[in-house]
């Protein structure tokens, strides 16, 4: 198959894609179309059928697998289908695999390597409370390696969650080795859970969209809220300690217009926050490149407030 990351302005389509979204509109004449969302694992591309009811479009829906025939054009900087023809697909007719975007990174290897982190922290209260999540827990677990870390912003794809917390951990274990004063046990602890909720705040795939969980509270409120459960299941767990890292993850995006309902007052929170910021930034800049074949400026992005350029090393 053709992977929509591939193509350009121009090319015709004729394969099989994910609907992700489907929604029916009117034009400002009153004629009716479909706005579509094309999703296999490399990304998404948007379509527009114009005629719904034309001979060539079978009936289909939300998260059917389509046969899509049409031409790709470009429309306010990106690319967009045009659809002259749609057939619903059976299964068989593909493979799954094919359509789910996926970490580019070996999950078991992540999980595996957050696990050490975790036998690395030496305060018994924390690890207790960490292992409960990810060897106790395995159904948690389980959601945790494969949920995203986000719907469409930074690490949107299987194992995303798991590969943003994973280089969140480095980078705050880089931090404590560079700055002494740091609780190195909390640090890591708070590193790991920052994004628990998220397992619960976003469905899994191929929706990937927000629960009413998700909607009404959010993953900071929810993650703190597991965090607090699994901490009264633990004998002794000093209360001050279960403060400073339900604070670090209340805080970590740093900034009350960012969603956080505190800031930072600790200074193990401080550094989550950036970590955390740097991660999540710096990957969105990654699939931006990823993403195009262009170079040059790419126009104005709204996560950086700025006009963004796509360099490449020669």
């Amino acid at each position: 198959m053709k992977y929509l990351k591939d193509y350009k302005e121009g090319d015709r389509m004729s394969d099989i894609y994910l609907c992700k979204h489907k929604q029916s509109a009117v034009t400002k004449n009153g004629k009716p179309y479909d706005n579509v969302i094309l999703q296999d694992k490399t990304g998404t591309m948007d379509a527009k059928v114009w005629d719904p009811n034309s001979a060539g479009i079978e009936e289909f829906d939300s998260l059917n697998y389509i046969e899509v025939f049409g031409e790709v054009n470009s429309f306010q900087g990106a690319l967009q289908v045009n659809v002259k023809r749609v057939r619903c697909c059976h299964e068989g007719e593909y493979d799954p695999a094919d359509y789910l975007p996926v970490s580019s990174k070996n999950t078991e290897a992540m999980m595996k390597e957050l696990l050490g982190y975790i036998d690395s922290i030496q305060n018994a209260h924390l690890k207790e409370l960490l292992q409960a999540f990810f060897i106790k827990d395995t159904e948690f677990a389980k959601a945790f390696s494969r949920s995203s870390a986000a719907k469409t912003v930074h690490h949107a794809f299987m194992g995303g969650l798991l590969e943003h917390t994973l280089n969140v951990t480095k980078l705050c274990d880089y931090y404590c080795g560079q700055y002494p004063l740091l609780k190195r046990d909390l640090l890591i602890s708070a590193a790991i859970c920052h994004d628990i909720g998220k397992t619960r705040e976003l469905s899994a795939f191929p929706q990937n969209d927000y629960t009413d969980e998700g909607q009404f509270l959010g993953h900071i409120i929810i993650g703190t809220e597991m965090v607090g459960e699994k901490i009264r299941e633990i004998k002794d767990f000093p209360n001050v300690l279960a403060s400073e890292l339900k604070h670090c993850i209340l805080s970590h995006h740093g900034e009350y217009e960012f969603g956080s309902p505190k800031k930072p007052a600790i200074m193990e929170a401080v550094a989550l926050n950036f970590a955390d910021n740097t991660d999540a930034k710096l990957q969105t800049f990654t699939e931006l490149m990823n993403g195009t074949n262009e170079t040059g400026w790419l126009g104005f992005n709204r996560l950086f407030e700025s006009n963004v350029i796509a360099t490449r090393i020669d």
